[in-house]
């Protein structure tokens, strides 16, 4: 599935965000990874992440229910002790393996702006999944870069990180998680 294919690709994305239902929907895969107008929009997401201050992002929180994700974590102003790692394009992730070893983390979303809520996720994944030129690649990620590549992954599926959290009490707004952070320096 094109993004074209959708409707017609806009100048410049924007994040949807929760109520919009596109959010709670399930993706479609993408038969044509080197399709031109999928490779405009990778382009325009990547661009998007960064602009946003993102460390990953998914097609449906722009608007497109394909199954296209990227992962680029890197230190930004909402993750400052992030690890870098280059940009990652997932077409079509599939989940292989989790680790039986969960890890809590305070996670944001931008498709849920202002809130943080701490979230339970494998401390280890193993996704198979096409490149951004259609070629297949299994990579094993630990630590915050699993958690990013669950929590992209869930938008594919139609979650979003506040139905993962355990107690209402696991849920802060930015405002008093940047508090806390502050706190715990």
């Amino acid at each position: 599935m094109s993004p074209a294919s959708r409707c017609s690709q806009p100048a410049s994305l924007a994040l949807l965000t929760l109520g919009h239902p596109l959010l709670r929907q399930r993706s479609q895969v993408v038969s044509d990874p080197q399709d031109p107008p999928v490779q405009r929009f990778i382009d325009d997401l990547l661009t998007l992440m960064t602009t946003a201050h993102g460390v990953g992002i998914a097609a449906p929180q722009v608007g497109w229910a394909a199954r296209i994700v990227v992962v680029a974590s890197r230190p930004t102003l909402r993750y400052p002790d992030a690890p870098t790692m280059a940009p990652t394009v997932l077409i079509n992730p599939r989940l292989v393996a989790l680790s039986d070893e969960t890890e809590n983390g305070w996670e944001g979303c931008l498709s849920v702006p202002g809130l943080r809520g701490q979230v339970p996720r494998a401390a280890e994944v193993e996704v198979a999944y096409l490149d951004r030129w259609g070629q297949p690649r299994c990579q094993v990620w630990q630590g915050f870069i699993a958690r990013i590549v669950q929590h992209e992954y869930d938008h594919l599926e139609g979650t979003v990180f506040l139905d993962r959290l355990k107690e209402g009490t696991d849920l802060l707004s930015e405002e008093a998680y940047q508090r806390l952070e502050l706190h715990s320096l």
